[in-house]
């Protein structure tokens, strides 16, 4: 039996795990890898990109920076959280807003320490992220508009940081990484949606609250048929292997999405459009080992 001291401790590990959403980071991590193996550098040899050190390193200071953004996210939005999520908020609170900074301030330090392995501009992009994000949770996550568009760059830049970092410049990245900034954009303003209570107590003006909740889907849906052009260029122009089972698949979620979106009218709607938007996501991270069965098959067998 563990004692009241040791359950304490454990609620407060887990409540940490929930304010830098580990689950999250951990799938942000294995897209990273996943992108580099079949998109970004398709060429190179498995083993080399896989025990690849420096690719170690910007993964994992990825991970530390959106875990340190979840933090500083979680510090502002303290308040907001009572209102918008009461069960995972109470959770939460059970780490005092002091260890919230030290925790946030560590995890940036470590950050910059692993990339600097890497080189000097991973340095300077590392620091810019982290800028970036405080900057957003601070001041421009309040801002309409710019706000969603601020986050939906700031959730893409670790594939940037990958990018960069194999300096491949084929057109199917462009297009594959503006199918996954217009889902992750689309998704924002869902969540403006879905967190009206709490955003319009804490005197936030997101685009439903200035403009109301028919403009927002108006938005909403042009973005979702934005969306549809890249998901027809990779089907269409570009060899994605079977993958193009996944964007099909996408295209139809798509559609049925749009429908219950304008057919949504309670927060309880809106959380399931959110989380059709997240299943479409997180489905694209595992259908990227469809681009080559082969390959996969090769390492199982």
């Amino acid at each position: 039996m563990l004692s009241r001291k040791n359950k304490l401790l454990l609620l407060k590990i887990l409540s940490l795990f929930s304010i830098v959403r580990g689950y999250n980071i951990l799938v942000i991590a294995f897209a990273q890898y996943l992108a580099s193996i079949y998109i970004l550098a398709p060429n190179l040899p498995l083993r080399s990109v896989v025990f690849d050190l420096n690719l170690f390193c910007i993964v994992l200071s990825s991970a530390l920076v959106i875990a340190g953004g979840y933090i500083i996210n979680s510090f502002y939005d303290s308040e907001k959280d009572l209102i918008n999520k009461p069960r995972k908020s109470m959770l939460d609170r059970l780490v005092g807003q002091r260890t919230k900074l030290s925790a946030y301030f560590t995890l940036n330090f470590l950050a910059v320490f692993f990339a600097s392995y890497v080189s000097f501009r991973a340095v300077f992009f590392f620091s810019a992220y982290i800028f970036g994000i405080w900057f957003y949770s601070h001041k421009l996550k309040k801002v309409p508009f710019l706000g969603n568009f601020i986050s939906a760059t700031l959730a893409i830049a670790p594939f940037f940081a990958v990018f960069v970092y194999y300096k491949n410049f084929e057109t199917v990245i462009f297009v594959h990484a503006m199918f996954l900034f217009l889902l992750i954009l689309a998704r924002e303003m869902i969540k403006d949606l879905e967190n009206i209570a709490g955003d319009l107590a804490q005197n936030y003006k997101t685009v439903p609250i200035l403009y109301g909740e028919g403009f927002s889907k108006i938005g909403i849906t042009f973005l979702i048929f934005f969306t549809l052009i890249p998901s027809l260029l990779l089907i269409n122009n570009f060899d994605v292997g079977y993958m193009y089972l996944y964007f099909m698949g996408s295209i139809v979620l798509l559609v049925i999405f749009i429908i219950l979106l304008w057919r949504s009218k309670t927060k309880y709607h809106y959380v399931w459009l959110h989380n059709i938007l997240k299943l479409i996501i997180v489905l694209g991270v595992f259908s990227i080992l469809l681009i080559n069965v082969d390959l996969v098959l090769n390492r199982i067998l």
